[in-house]
């Protein structure tokens, strides 16, 4: 059983808070994705088209308000040489966790979408 399993939601104050930020569609797990916001950390592993899934460790800083930037390192296969960081906005990473979950229900593998990891190499 992971992270994922056992994620309890968030309160209700606190979704409050973070609903405007969110489009509709996705408000439903947004309990969830505040939840594992809250971990400050996920483990999982990215998937490689024609290879082996490559494991990660995410973290970032926990700020209060959406609107508050965060900082999130993500390391690869344990190795420092493939450490990459971003500040992101409170909002767009609970955003990208709530597809975490999403994947994580079809797949049962916890990974970021490629939005994510185009924003966090840079390539948007």
């Amino acid at each position: 059983m992971t992270a994922l399993d056992q994620l309890q939601p968030a309160n209700p104050r606190e979704v409050n808070i973070f609903a405007p930020y969110m489009r509709a569609q996705k408000r439903p797990l947004l309990p969830l994705g505040i939840a594992l916001y809250r971990l400050g950390k996920l483990e999982g592993q990215r998937g490689i088209e024609g290879g082996n899934n490559v494991d990660f460790v995410a973290t970032w800083t926990i700020a209060n308000l959406p609107a508050d930037l965060s900082r999130c390192t993500v390391t690869f296969d344990n190795s420092p040489d493939l450490q990459y960081e971003m500040s992101i906005t409170t909002f767009e990473l609970v955003d990208h966790l709530i597809d975490v979950i999403i994947n994580y229900k079809k797949h049962r593998i916890a990974d970021f979408s490629k939005a994510f990891y185009r924003k966090l190499l840079r390539l948007d």
